[in-house]
């Protein structure tokens, strides 16, 4: 059953200057709220490069792997007018590699800024030649392919050779969050990444991850805690509000992702040993929680699709534990052969949520009347109000590049 959810009822006073507008110098020396067995459930300040302390015994602990790409790009018709393209997805080749890898011209779902003054004609790249002159030597175009609804397909075409990542790369600029009210700059460039970024695809940070670095990354590793990735591309869907009075009434954005067969299969050992999976961020989170109902389209339909918006809300039949839906999910692969799951989701975590992987979440503070709040209430229950309260009393900094937190999920407080 959908949830009743109002999402007035998600919501807090957020001032504006506790959005933090720029990360601090130092990535973990953010503030880290941790509220989990070993504090009582209770709120406790650390600073984030303690974070290994803080960690369970024997934890399994998840990242999201994904790489941001400067995925604005400004164009300027002969008119003069300014056209900004904001890529969301590759639609030509579809495969995110594939498309980066293009040497020649490929085809993006995008937003498009100013689009009414768009006419249909050929773009030039609005660089200027003096100050920009590798970027101007790629004589980048777009061309509007077709328009579906809010966004357009868009072809690229450039000359010399070079792959659209790097087309990319020195042509494009990273997408800030909007709220940040601000120009992008180049602190963003290193800072709006994490430091274990890999696969270019999300057009915004996950930015629970912004906080590590190498060094506490090792200090992780030191103590036992074993480390593993998957790759969700973060669309720019997170970023849009609930406008829906009710949560039910909200269409929640599509992802991609990708996870190994080993994961899964040591998912599946650290769940039935009883030790504790830690999902980095609410990608990560997601991610693993779509595993479940993948596995569950296995047992019942064959094979894996999407997982849709409000698929783990049902409440008619029977519904497999987690072992029989990853040990389908790792059959389906191995039959084939394959050594990754890739697949969609349009998953919407909100209280009522049954969390079958997720134990421990880091995660930063989360705007009001959000989804990611409504994941965040749905892992901690009712106290979500007394942690954002303590953050506040305690300057914590908020969203993107503010201060983070260490929560158990804490069944007594399951809403």
């Amino acid at each position: 059953m959908i949830p009743d959810i109002r999402i007035q009822d998600y919501s807090y006073d957020l001032p504006e200057e506790r959005i933090a507008k720029y990360p601090l110098e130092q990535r973990d020396a953010s503030k880290l709220l941790v509220c989990t067995e070993g504090t009582g459930f209770t709120p406790q300040e650390a600073i984030f490069s303690q974070i290994d302390g803080f960690l369970p015994q024997g934890a399994l602990m998840i990242f999201n792997e994904t790489k941001v790409v400067p995925a604005r790009l400004f164009f300027r018709r002969t008119s003069g007018a300014l056209i900004e393209i904001f890529c969301l997805e590759p639609a030509e080749p579809a495969d995110y590699q594939l498309c980066f890898a293009s040497t020649v011209r490929c085809r993006w779902k995008a937003i498009v800024g100013n689009r009414k003054k768009w006419k249909g004609d050929t773009l030039a790249l609005a660089a200027d030649p003096e100050a920009h002159p590798i970027a101007a030597s790629y004589q980048l175009k777009a061309d509007l392919i077709e328009v579906e609804g809010n966004s357009c397909i868009v072809e690229f075409s450039w000359s010399g050779g070079a792959s659209f990542s790097q087309v990319l790369a020195c042509c494009g600029n990273i997408p800030i969050p909007p709220y940040l009210k601000r120009e992008t700059e180049a602190l963003d460039l290193e800072r709006y990444q994490t430091v274990y970024a890999l696969m270019e695809g999300s057009v915004a940070a996950p930015t629970a991850g912004l906080h590590f670095t190498d060094a506490e990354l090792q200090r992780i590793d030191e103590a036992g805690i074993r480390r593993r990735t998957v790759c969700l591309h973060v669309g720019a869907g997170t970023f849009l509000p609930v406008k829906a009075e009710r949560i039910a009434d909200h269409q929640m954005h599509t992802e991609p992702f990708e996870v190994s067969i080993s994961l899964l299969r040591e998912l599946h050992d650290q769940i039935a040993a009883g030790r504790p999976v830690v999902t980095v961020g609410t990608t990560s989170t997601r991610c693993l929680e779509s595993l479940y109902y993948l596995g569950v389209q296995c047992l019942e339909k064959g094979a894996p699709e999407a997982v849709r918006q409000w698929e783990p809300y049902r409440d008619e039949g029977y519904l497999p534990t987690t072992f029989e839906a990853l040990d389908a999910l790792i059959d389906f692969l191995s039959v084939r052969g394959e050594d990754r799951l890739v697949s969609r989701t349009g998953i919407i975590i909100v209280p009522g949520f049954k969390f079958r992987v997720a134990d421990f979440l880091v995660t930063n503070f989360h705007q009001p009347q959000s989804t990611l709040l409504l994941l965040l209430a749905a892992f901690v229950g009712r106290s979500w109000h007394d942690l954002y309260s303590f953050a506040m009393e305690h300057g914590f900094r908020f969203l993107s590049y503010g201060d983070s937190s260490l929560l158990q999920r804490n069944n007594n407080q399951q809403i």
